[in-house]
């Protein structure tokens, strides 16, 4: 298990912290923006950063994400260009856990068993690929493995017990729970649909679950929180930093916006 996503977790449940996971997409709005965006989420509250890799087709995703990789891909953003990102947020910040988010093909065309070693070695903590199913990871499983880099697996309402099992015994550093059906930043989110899924993931896993997919506010967020050890928030963030203009206002817009979620949290009864 990776050290820092597991001390991260370790340490807010020592204290009753729930954690906040923003997600943004590598490269927009734009490329030099990133890094220092990264950092002023940190500076917010953000425990814990999942960074989306720029795919053509991300097809778990909506609109909002769509489009942010699509300016991205346009700003000739890859998956090197995206470790080199992590690599120099490194540079500042050694606590921080970062998650890369994306799909199987980038990697592919990086090399499947090259990848892992290469992103541990920038400062990448876990890996979550929404198109890869954790039993046919084989020799890229094995070399995340050997990288120590944690395999984050998708639980979604769909998702049967039995399948719930099986991947809560290879899934590494936290369960990844996906509040709605269909795509990031669709629908409300139906908070009684929480309780019961997340309590199954439990009775099979002892690692934190994160809830995200169609979480927007700080009022949504507090009341997944009841039922999770972090929440993902993802499109709404996205679409906020869509109207900086300057790098100086993505990160003032991040901030904007992550810190009043993380008062919420931290204001829980």
């Amino acid at each position: 298990m990776n050290q820092r996503i597991s001390a991260r977790f370790d340490t807010a449940r020592q204290s009753g912290r729930k954690l906040l996971i923003p997600f943004i997409t590598a490269g927009d709005p734009d490329p030099a923006w990133t890094v220092p965006v990264m950092h002023a989420l940190v500076s917010a509250g953000a425990d814990l950063l999942e960074l989306g890799v720029p795919f053509s087709d991300p097809m778990a995703d909506g609109p909002v994400i769509q489009l942010a990789s699509e300016r991205a891909i346009e700003k000739n953003v890859t998956l090197g260009g995206v470790l080199d990102m992590v690599r120099l947020f490194r540079q500042t910040d050694s606590d921080t856990p970062v998650v890369l988010m994306g799909y199987m093909n980038p990697v592919e065309r990086y090399g499947r068993t090259r990848f892992p070693a290469d992103a541990a070695d920038a400062g990448v903590d876990g890996l979550l690929l929404v198109d890869c199913p954790p039993v046919e990871r084989d020799d890229l499983g094995s070399a995340m493995d050997e990288a120590g880099l944690d395999g984050i697996c998708l639980v979604a309402p769909t998702t049967t017990r039995d399948r719930v099992k099986d991947i809560a015994g290879v899934a590494r550093g936290f369960i990844y729970y996906v509040s709605l059906k269909g795509i990031t930043g669709a629908g409300q989110l139906e908070l009684p649909e929480l309780s019961e899924p997340v309590k199954q993931i439990r009775e099979f896993s002892d690692l934190p679950v994160a809830v995200g997919f169609g979480i927007k506010n700080a009022e949504t967020a507090v009341k997944v929180a009841v039922h999770a050890d972090a929440v993902v928030i993802g499109s709404a963030l996205v679409e906020a930093l869509a109207e900086a203009e300057s790098s100086a206002q993505a990160c003032a817009l991040a901030t904007a916006f992550v810190a009043p979620v993380r008062e919420s949290l931290d204001n829980m009864g």
